[in-house]
């Protein structure tokens, strides 16, 4: 059904047969299995050392056996949409059309669910092969409110899981997210914007203006992802949807809840709300 060599594009012939643009599973290039062995050793570093560039990573690797150079390591980061994290002027700008919103939680208690929700993506390694991870997560309780899968790095998956989220939840008075291409996109802020949605999105290179949302990658990849070898999509989605809805939502206590289940935080607190009123 779907054609790569066919002059529309792939999302254009997903919309066509109205089928999900993340659901298309074929890789368009392929990455070779040094590669592939490579970017999952990029990605346990990135996660232990966020702070870590190119040269940073490429001694680390160096150390370990690897012969690498650095402009690989910066390639493979890119393919796998990670950069160092840290403080440092911002002297980014947006693509043509695409606007930059101000940071809004700074300073700001966040004391209920629904008042702020955030949203990132990360790289996931399959045995052969990788994905991509969106999730949405309300920052007051941790809930991983949706999650999408995709090959892609493309918005369309993430307008998804958005939307999700909405359709089950409500809204957040706040939505956050760092400055992502897919994030400045106009079909992403005019979607928030149409639900009448502040726009907060974190500094560039930023290491705490999303750090719960990091903590959430950290945990799923060591206590999920780490553990597995994903042999396909399918498997890597159903496996992700196991530890998300029925562990981590549901079962898993934090100690920043009070060892409370990000479900017990965000539902107990949603019901009290209205009665302290």
């Amino acid at each position: 059904m779907i054609d790569k060599m066919h002059g529309l594009s792939i999302s254009k012939q997903a919309q066509i047969l109205g089928i999900s643009r993340s659901s298309v599973y074929y890789q368009a290039e392929p990455v070779s299995e040094p590669d592939l062995l490579l970017m999952r050793r990029i990605d346990q570093l990135h996660l232990d050392y966020p702070f870590a560039g190119s040269r940073m990573l490429q001694s680390f690797l160096v150390r370990e056996g690897f012969e690498i150079g650095r402009l690989h390591i910066r390639t493979l980061m890119k393919r796998m949409g990670i950069e160092a994290i840290y403080r440092r002027p911002n002297t980014s700008k947006p693509a043509q059309g695409h606007k930059i919103y101000p940071y809004l939680l700074r300073n700001l208690v966040v004391d209920r669910p629904n008042q702020v929700w955030a949203m990132d993506i990360t790289y996931i390694p399959m045995a052969r092969g990788f994905v991509y991870l969106a999730a949405v997560v309300d920052w007051f309780s941790r809930k991983v409110l949706s999650w999408r899968l995709s090959i892609t790095l493309e918005t369309e998956f993430c307008l998804e899981a958005v939307e999700e989220a909405l359709a089950h939840y409500g809204k957040p008075e706040i939505f956050n997210t760092d400055q992502g291409s897919q994030f400045t996109s106009i079909a992403f802020t005019d979607l928030l914007t149409k639900h009448e949605i502040k726009i907060s999105m974190d500094g560039k290179g930023s290491w705490r203006d999303n750090v719960f949302v990091e903590r959430l990658w950290r945990t799923i990849k060591y206590e999920e992802v780490y553990l597995r070898a994903y042999n396909n999509v399918p498997e890597a989605r159903s496996s992700l949807g196991r530890y998300i809805d029925d562990f981590y939502n549901t079962k898993r206590p934090h100690s920043s809840l009070d060892r409370k289940t990000p479900d017990e935080a965000y539902f107990n607190t949603l019901q009290a709300i209205p009665l302290a009123a």
